[in-house]
Order: structure tokens, then sequence, then C-alpha cells
């Protein structure tokens, strides 16, 4: 189950690099997933939510010490995989959970604030999605060995 979970990790890790390249491209070109007017990767990677922390409305774009939300999603992978391999699952679990919460705070951002979805954002939703029922899953699993093992050893007595 380590290797799922870094597999997904990294094919997370690559739909942020292809959204932080969106967010490095000049607004004024077409972003490769301007698909329609509700799906614009263009628009939301380069709102003042695109960064950590948030841009205030009367900030220059350019000024400032911000970074990329793509980036920290890299980062948040590459350590959910890292603690995945190390066989760490609790906190494993514990990153996808915030990163599952974090994921979904801008979920909430794109559909009611912005009014746009951006397609590597909703594939970075899923994979985060998926990381989070893996890695409580292989919990669920430790447990029930771990119930039944005490179980077994009780009625050895």
């Amino acid at each position: 189950m380590k290797y799922l979970v870094a597999l997904l990790a990294v094919v997370g890790i690559v739909v942020s690099s292809m959204a932080l390249h969106v967010h490095y491209m000049d607004p004024a070109k077409a972003p490769p997933c301007a698909v329609t007017e509700k799906f614009d990767c263009g628009t939301v990677n380069h709102s003042r939510f695109a960064v950590f922390p948030p841009r205030t409305f009367d900030e220059d774009p350019k000024g400032g010490v911000h970074v990329p939300i793509a980036a920290v999603g890299i980062a948040g992978y590459a350590l959910i995989a890292v603690l995945a391999l190390a066989g760490w699952w609790w906190l494993a679990f514990q990153a996808s959970l915030v990163a599952f919460m974090f994921a979904c705070f801008l979920s909430y951002l794109e559909a009611y604030v912005l009014e746009k979805w951006c397609i590597y954002c909703l594939w970075s939703q899923g994979i985060i999605t998926m990381i989070l029922l893996v890695t409580g899953c292989v919990l669920a699993a430790q447990r029930m060995r771990t119930r039944k093992l005490a179980t077994v050893e009780r009625q050895a007595l």
C-alpha cells in the first residue's frame, strides 16, 4: 500500500507542477486548460487566492512574499510520499487529512468566490481524496489486526 500512496503522491506532484506552470504563465496567454467560461485555470491560478498568504485587494501582484498554492501542493505531496514510504501511516493520514481540508477550502473558493474551476485543482482534489481513503484504510486494517492479536493473546492465557 505504501507504493500506491507514493504513486498517487507522484501523480499529485505532476498535476501540481502543471498548475504551477499555469501560475507562472503570462496572464494574457490562454492556458491549455481554458476550456469553457466555467473551467479556466488561468483565472484561478492568477487570482489573489493562488498564493499563500492571499494577496489583498490593494496589494501589488508582484510585491510581497507569497508562495504559489501549487508549490505548497508539491511540497505536501512530497511529504505524504516520504511518510508513506517510511511506514509512518498515522502521520501520512494526518498530512493527507490536512491537505484534503485545504483542498476542500480551495474548491469552496473556486465555486463560490471565483465562480471558475481549475481542472488541475479538481484532479488534485481527487488525488488527495484517494490518498486519504487509502491511508485511512491502512490505519483501520492495522487497528483491526492489533485488536485481533490482542484477543488471541487473551484467549491463550
